[in-house]
């Protein structure tokens, strides 16, 4: 179980790496954000999954509970392929 739990931490961390990386895209410009509110809300509640999935998971795990932790911690990566696949 602890782990998948890593596993789900490295695939967070890939998928903040990515969110940061792209993010001059999404806001027309690397340097500040000055795209539009909304893109910005998203992506900002992108970031806090991706970095508080894995701290819950673990918090989780530490109150014996690691099968709802793992869960927390894959949260981030079914989002993301919800958001990828879905027509």
């Amino acid at each position: 179980m602890l782990v998948l739990l890593i596993l789900a931490s490295l695939v967070d961390g890939l998928l903040a790496l990515l969110l940061i990386v792209v993010s001059g895209f999404i806001f027309g410009s690397h340097e500040g954000m000055g795209g539009d509110p909304s893109a910005v809300a998203v992506w900002s509640a992108g970031m806090v999954a991706c970095v508080g999935a894995p701290i819950a998971g673990f918090v989780l795990r530490a109150y014996r509970k690691p099968e709802i932790g793992l869960l927390v911690a894959f949260v981030p990566l079914v989002g993301a392929l919800m958001v990828t696949f879905w027509p």
